[in-house]
């Protein structure tokens, strides 16, 4: 019998559920605010130094959580500096989202935001068309690299648009993660689509060198709780498993012999960890920064 697996890119609707359920069960955003704390001080140190604006450009920015930590410690290190910070987002829902953020924070004085509904891609063609390429002080990439069709491209252009003492931070899943493990062992019996790449921090690594862009790299460890996923019909666990194998209503149209292996691999240890009863899917996130 044929299978009806399909993407789950073809269904916006239990994709955006389904993302919000990995962030409610995993610490992502805490090791995200965990790097934000302790090392993106260090990174940011001179990024300002001696302008008198410091421009941000945020890639795939979602919905604005992140990119406002990441402009509370600009801020903190550069008080009463200006700052503008353009965002690169291809979803109007998520834009909308992150200007509701911005409406209802304080402390964002001094800053001037801007949008543009694109991919980075469609962002790298305007300017280059437009001749309105500029510079930047701090440009960051965070999660979206998967969404990029030619990765080395992407990164030689944006190296190229950094000002003097500026960075680029990458974030992206770790290739100590469970996520290289299970893409690289069932990605070819899994529906892909062109929206979406398969990439790791060893991918990205190997990229950067070939470039010969210096970069420096921080792993962080960060768990994504899997427990309801082998909870048969569980909600919960049937979304989760919808985000792990990128595969609309997986519990339902996947063969059952591939559900059988990846739920078997899941809970073995280069997978998953036991923890007080629960099964703690290995998500950990590699911080890569780039220098001009």
């Amino acid at each position: 019998m044929a299978s009806s697996m399909r993407s789950l890119f073809s269904d916006h609707g239990r994709y955006v559920e389904s993302f919000r359920r990995f962030l409610n069960n995993s610490t992502e955003h805490q090791c995200m605010r965990e790097f934000m704390d302790k090392q993106l001080p260090g990174i940011i140190a001179r990024i300002g130094d001696t302008k008198s604006e410091i421009k941000i450009l945020s890639i795939g920015g979602g919905a604005g959580e992140m990119d406002l930590q990441i402009l509370s410690k600009v801020k903190a290190q550069y008080p009463g500096v200006h700052i503008i910070n353009e965002v690169v987002e291809p979803s109007a829902e998520q834009i909308t989202k992150y200007k509701e953020l911005v409406a209802k924070t304080s402390n964002l004085e001094n800053i001037k935001f801007a949008w543009h509904k694109e991919t980075s891609s469609e962002y790298q063609n305007r300017v280059i068309e437009k001749k309105e390429i500029q510079k930047w002080d701090f440009i960051h990439m965070i999660q979206m690299l998967y969404y990029v069709k030619d990765i080395p491209a992407t990164l030689k252009f944006f190296h190229s648009l950094l000002a003097t003492n500026a960075k680029i931070l990458i974030i992206l899943v770790s290739g100590t993660s469970g996520w290289d493990k299970l893409w690289k062992k069932y990605g070819s019996r899994l529906p892909r689509d062109d929206l979406c790449q398969y990439v790791t921090s060893s991918d990205l690594t190997q990229m950067l060198d070939s470039l010969g862009i210096k970069y420096e790299c921080y792993d962080l460890p960060s768990t994504m709780d899997i427990t309801d996923c082998f909870i048969d019909g569980n909600e919960n666990g049937d979304l989760l498993w919808d985000f792990l194998t990128e595969t609309c209503n997986f519990s339902t149209t996947a063969p059952p012999d591939l559900r059988a292996e990846i739920m078997k691999d899941l809970q073995e240890p280069e997978f998953s960890v036991r923890k007080e009863g629960k099964v703690l899917f290995n998500n950990n996130l590699s911080f890569m920064v780039i220098e001009a």
